[in-house]
């Protein structure tokens, strides 16, 4: 690119150039008409390369500055594009959170008991501990050994108390326990945590019969969790050769990579959960 000194510089000098052409071609008016003729001869393809030069740099100054100006523009139309999909994102997060919160609400309906929305701020960072953090404490009501849930089921239990937060144990976690049973069959079994995010229901009799895809629900006799609550469903069920039990795999319906509200339970009841289905 040329720069305006450059180009003014140029232009000066085309202009004494042409300067004195004009000043040489007047002069021939006083000279004699052969002599005049030969000064136009000779200056004549001088004037022109100068004429075109002038025109050429015309030109690039021209599209200087209009490449200047397109570059402007497109700078503004993608920062104007930036500010609209940042918006965009916005709206859709706040539509996937009421979303998420309606469901929460309406789940709430659903119960006899006191609850209160919190909302997951943290996570516990081992692969041995399954942990969230709430940004709801003693300030709010909430109490250790209080039952956490979800509308897909339970998530855990309140271990932990400060002010204003709390840590639940998640059912996933293998310090984690709760007395369920299968929906079906009403057998009963204790569901433990696994470290693959799954958990097992221990102590199920051979002679039970249970199925693949079968709901666990908490039954109420642990003293924690309400009865009726679902856990999972039944997702493998190995029968060793020997020994009385059945090794049964549940899978959480709740994924727990996705939790971002929960709803802690005050005052649980000791008998039924639901008020309604």
């Amino acid at each position: 690119m040329f720069s305006k000194k450059m180009v003014i510089i140029l232009g000066a000098v085309a202009l004494i150039v042409v300067n004195i052409i004009i000043l040489s071609a007047n002069s021939g008016r006083y000279s004699s008409y052969g002599s005049g003729r030969t000064v136009f001869f000779l200056i004549a393809p001088f004037q022109k390369t100068v004429t075109q030069s002038i025109q050429f740099f015309k030109k690039i100054w021209g599209h200087y500055f209009f490449l200047i100006s397109v570059a402007k523009e497109n700078d503004n139309l993608k920062k104007a594009i930036s500010h609209a999909i940042d918006e965009n994102n916005k709206y859709r997060e706040i539509e996937i959170s009421n979303f998420r919160l309606r469901n929460l609400l309406n789940f709430r309906k659903t119960m006899n008991s006191k609850v209160i929305v919190a909302e997951v701020i943290g996570q516990a960072p081992s692969f041995w501990f399954k942990t969230i953090i709430i940004d709801k404490g003693k300030s709010d009501g909430v109490k250790k050994g209080l039952p956490v849930v979800v509308p897909e089921g339970i998530a855990g239990q309140v271990i932990d108390v400060s002010c204003n937060y709390s840590k639940v144990l998640l059912i996933i976690d293998r310090n984690s326990a709760v007395d369920a049973l299968v929906q079906r069959t009403r057998d009963r079994g204790l569901i433990k945590g696994q470290s693959d995010g799954r958990c097992l229901s221990k102590y199920v009799l051979r002679k039970h019969d249970i199925k693949v895809g079968d709901t666990v629900v908490s039954s109420g006799l642990d003293g924690v969790f309400p009865k009726g609550l679902r856990v999972g469903y039944i997702s493998e069920i190995v029968k060793p050769d020997s020994g009385i039990f059945q090794e049964v795999t549940v899978t959480p319906y709740i994924d727990f990579e996705k939790l971002e509200e929960v709803l802690v339970v005050l005052d649980p009841p000791k008998h039924d959960f639901l008020s309604k289905q």
